[in-house]
């Protein structure tokens, strides 16, 4: 008997809806959550014939019916070769865009340190709010596996997951399909115990696969992967005031090092749009006390955006650098539209 794309259909809908209420999946339900339109008499004789091939089965008389365990087989096999799909497709993307973004970034900061005579820095996006879109863990050896954590905005992170013991590949399926059943589009905040407990408690044959694996993904969600691009350092030097010795030194390792002046950047936040200036002691950081810093924020998309900083005199000409910055960041929105 053939698994045509309707009998197909009607078996992933029943799997879907079997693992969100964990009751068997009787032909009116399926109906609801199909868009073939077919009637509860044709559902039934699609349901017999699937039971017959070996994909689902009938628990008892006048049930509905449950996937077998080579319902779901099917079922896994066919999601992970669409999320591999999609993945390798999105990695070759993502490699593109990431590359022009990292030559568009670069460039901007050396434009604005031409157009200033003063230092710049301007950092990679990040982004505001990090759901999980995917996640897919594959074998390494016998006491670790891969997770690979795809979160909002396409970002993708790696993270090597310890295990007790040897896990099989069947096993592995398993753990994707609950995973990203009970976790796909949840942030942070949503990740919660409450989520944790009623996975382990509906899947407790895994809870302690499951402990290990969310353990180990934890900090793909806290974690800042912020690089910042700097230009201009030595025009510090055409400034008197800047020119001491141990003032430059102080300030082009700043420059360098990159840390603390991209944490400058971001501590006021992500949601201002507008133009942030720190004159001399205003700053917290003391490698710019005698320093004026004026920072913006730039966006790309929703939940989006990014820093840029410029650094200078005390005396520096302040109409030019807030005008720089204003076009610059509109420049950016048109760039990256």
């Amino acid at each position: 008997m053939e698994l045509t794309d309707r009998k197909l259909k009607i078996l992933q809908a029943i799997i879907r809806n079997y693992l969100e209420t964990g009751e068997p999946v009787g032909s009116r339900t399926i109906s609801k959550y199909t868009d073939l339109n077919l009637s509860s008499a044709t559902i039934r004789n699609e349901m017999s014939d699937l039971e017959e091939m070996g994909y689902i089965v009938q628990p008892h008389t006048s049930a509905g019916r449950i996937p077998s365990d080579k319902g779901y087989r099917l079922y896994v096999d066919m999601l992970m070769k669409e999320k591999a799909d999609e993945m390798a497709s999105l990695k070759v993307e993502l490699d593109n865009k990431t590359a022009k973004l990292e030559v568009i970034l670069k460039e901007t900061a050396k434009i604005l340190a031409h157009n200033t005579n003063y230092a710049s820095l301007v950092t990679t996006p990040q982004y505001r709010t990090k759901k999980l879109k995917f996640l897919q863990l594959s074998k390494m050896d016998e006491h670790n596996l891969l997770a690979i954590v795809v979160l909002e905005g396409n970002v993708i992170q790696n993270r090597v997951v310890a295990t007790e013991g040897p896990v099989e590949e069947d096993t592995i399926l398993k753990l994707n399909l609950i995973l990203n059943t009970y976790l796909n589009g949840l942030d942070l905040r949503e990740i919660n115990l409450g989520v944790i407990s009623k996975m382990k408690q509906e899947n407790p044959k895994f809870a302690t696969l499951l402990t290990e694996v969310l353990d180990s993904i934890a900090d793909c969600f806290g974690e800042e992967n912020i690089e910042t691009f700097t230009s201009g350092a030595t025009n510090i030097f055409k400034y008197p005031e800047l020119n001491d010795s141990q003032k430059a030194s102080n300030l082009l390792y700043a420059l360098e090092e990159k840390k603390q002046l991209t944490e400058l950047m971001y501590s006021e936040g992500d949601s201002d749009r507008g133009i942030q200036v720190y004159i001399g002691d205003e700053s917290p950081l003391e490698a710019t006390k005698d320093c004026a810093v004026v920072t913006a924020t730039y966006h790309l998309d929703e939940g989006v955006y990014g820093k840029i900083g410029i650094i200078g005199p005390r005396r520096m000409d302040y109409e030019k650098v807030v005008s720089s910055l204003q076009n610059l960041m509109s420049e950016l929105d048109e760039i990256m539209k």
